[in-house]
């Protein structure tokens, strides 16, 4: 068996009908890329992500006339990847996970996911993955929302055992930081805390474990895994991005040291159904997060079942899932979203408003760093064709930043 064709694909799919009225909020997650491999043997192997990917010339005539069978230890990306498993499990006739090792589930625990929301629309947003089956969220956290209220709001509206998993981007020092995590470890919807402090800080991470029963998540090591794993760091590592390999690597390393995993792969089904082969024969995993509920239509024609927090793993040959050519190629010329003109309003306790040009960032506005103010919000405003409109927007552009 060897490879004909290799083919980049660019998506720009619908939103989920929920978010389609907040395209600027949104902007970026409407793009994904399919990946398609055909062989000389007549199959047709797809795999996708999140983002549009080029492959150049150079790329692609590197993997024409290859065995795909020894590409699937490359790193290629993800999505191209997931594409030559599917391939050699069709070939094979057996589910990807059989590549890979050997199975220890039958459904994974996954998460909904959204943007950075106002309380408000976090908490509908908790209420629509809870009716879809899910049990936890992940959402990362941001300078212009009072994080302390976003919970407060997912307290008012999550079912007993629903999880939030706040990723708080790795971008403070443990000053700015422990406070929070003081309050949010005694709410019972707050389940996991991700990249609460830079990676450099390895002994920080250590001592923040050691006082806290939140279970904390390190996102993918940037030190290899090893150091991290030996100094304590982290109750569970993140796998899923940065190579298959080598998550296949971690996720046997991080059994082996007793802590668990949680798994990111974004993009739509071709994309989750590759995480749930991953998850399938990782020994720990805790969940895992890969925004196909962002999407009002997808190239497979669907979604995964969610039920009771999981998704079950394909036991199809491959990656378990049908591609529909017809829409692929629809969703293929469907344009890019064009995003209106607008101006960020972010509105601080004390009632005052502060207009940018984009999400404004607190930390270099008003100069206390990230989850440190509280009461404070932003909202998108889009051209409505109000002189008042007119007036701050060329004040913004010519000024940066202008105080209403």
């Amino acid at each position: 068996m060897k490879i004909l064709q290799v083919e980049a694909i660019p998506l720009n799919p619908r939103l989920a009908r929920r978010n389609a009225d907040q395209p600027v909020r949104f902007a970026g997650i409407d793009t994904q890329t399919v990946f398609r491999v055909r062989t000389d043997n007549g199959i047709t192997g797809y795999g996708d992500c999140r983002g549009h990917v080029q492959l150049s010339q150079a790329q692609v005539a590197a993997l024409v006339d290859r065995n795909p069978v020894d590409l699937l230890h490359d790193d290629l990306g993800t999505g191209l990847i997931a594409a030559l498993y599917d391939v050699v499990g069709k070939h094979l006739e057996v589910p990807a996970y059989r590549l890979m090792g050997r199975k220890v589930r039958d459904r994974v625990p996954v998460a909904a996911w959204t943007r950075p929301a106002s309380p408000e629309d976090l908490a509908k947003e908790v209420q629509r993955a809870a009716a879809e089956g899910y049990l936890a969220f992940k959402m990362h956290t941001c300078e212009y929302y009072d994080v302390l209220e976003q919970n407060q709001a997912v307290e008012e509206v999550a079912p007993a055992g629903f999880r939030m998993h706040y990723d708080f981007n790795h971008n403070r020092p443990a000053a700015a930081v422990n406070r929070l995590v003081q309050v949010l470890e005694k709410s019972p919807v707050v389940g996991f805390l991700e990249d609460p402090l830079e990676w450099r800080d390895l002994e920080g991470w250590r001592q923040l474990r050691a006082r806290t029963a939140l279970p904390l998540v390190m996102h993918v090591p940037q030190l290899g895994g090893g150091p991290e794993l030996l100094h304590g760091c982290a109750d569970l590592y993140m796998i899923g991005e940065h190579g298959i390999e080598r998550s296949l690597r971690r996720g046997f390393a991080c059994a082996l040291a007793n802590v668990s995993t949680v798994i990111q792969l974004t993009g739509g089904t071709l994309c989750k159904a590759m995480a749930m082969h991953l998850g399938a024969v990782v020994p720990y995993v805790s969940h895992s997060i890969n925004l196909d509920d962002q999407y009002e239509e997808d190239a497979t024609g669907g979604r995964l079942e969610i039920a009771e927090g999981s998704s079950p793993v394909p036991e199809g040959a491959g990656l378990g899932v049908t591609v529909d050519e017809g829409l692929l190629q629809q969703l293929a010329t469907t344009p890019a979203t064009v995003l209106p003109r607008y101006l960020c309003r972010l509105r601080l306790a004390s009632g005052r408003l502060l207009y940018t040009a984009s999400f404004p960032s607190v930390d270099r506005l008003l100069g206390f760093p990230e989850g440190n103010v509280r009461g404070l919000r932003v909202d998108v405003w889009n051209d409505d064709g109000s002189p008042e409109f007119a007036r701050l927007h060329d004040a913004v552009r010519t000024q940066g930043t202008v105080w209403g």
